[in-house]
């Protein structure tokens, strides 16, 4: 499988890029920042320059051209109001619309759990993420690509476990990143996991199951 993938050089990108590489995929790592290419080559994926903001949907289409899937898993983090509406919004909707053009029609999105720090002081920049991300779930829906949408709880940067609790409605948690980089592996290849959206923390099923629980009754099963 030949991977591109926007937010390679992130907690959850650069563990998913060598996870896929480990297994044999080819991965491309699309990336803003240059000083960036050391970490994404790092984990054995091959950098690309490209920039969700400047780029055009159509120089987009034409990096993701000849790849089998897009993953998602870029953001902002934190830098601005501004940012996040360029990057976790209006990025992905490009990044959707270019995948489409480029006939790439799996498309993964790691998004965010609703409840994510409900418990912390309102704050203005982390409610407008919510809400950004929550929009951008709405257009990646409304496509008609083979998406799926992964909303990990609090992300962690201890060790993964290799155990998950994983479905449409779970309660709220903490999820190491690399359970969540294992999760997305083993879903991306699944093609039966198709259009719904999987919540996702820290649990008691190993991730192959988690994923085999969530495939249609009647769905094929590929490794």
């Amino acid at each position: 499988m030949k991977v591109f993938q926007i937010g390679a050089a992130g907690g959850v990108g650069r563990r998913l890029a060598r996870l896929l590489t480990d297994h044999g995929d080819a991965v491309t790592g699309m990336l803003r920042n240059p000083a960036q290419a050391d970490t994404v080559r790092a984990c054995g994926a091959t950098p690309l320059a490209g920039d969700l903001i400047d780029d055009s949907v159509q120089l987009l289409a034409a990096k993701m051209a000849g790849h089998d899937a897009v993953v998602f898993s870029a953001g902002a983090h934190g830098t601005g109001i501004e940012l996040t509406t360029a990057i976790d919004g209006a990025g992905l909707e490009k990044a959707a619309d270019a995948a489409a053009r480029a006939g790439v029609s799996r498309f993964v999105l790691v998004s965010v759990f609703p409840d994510a720090l409900r418990g912390q002081e309102p704050n203005e920049g982390f409610e407008h993420y919510i809400k950004v991300k929550k929009s951008a779930d709405v257009y990646l829906t409304h496509t008609d690509l083979d998406w799926l949408i992964v909303r990990p709880g609090s992300l962690l940067d201890q060790p993964g476990t290799g155990r998950v609790t994983a479905g449409p409605a779970i309660e709220y948690g903490d999820v190491p990143r690399e359970d969540v980089a294992a999760f997305i592996d083993a879903a991306l290849h699944q093609p039966a996991l198709s259009r719904v959206i999987v919540e996702l923390t820290t649990g008691e099923t190993p991730v192959a199951d988690a994923v085999a629980r969530l495939l249609p009754a009647t769905g094929p099963r590929v490794c």
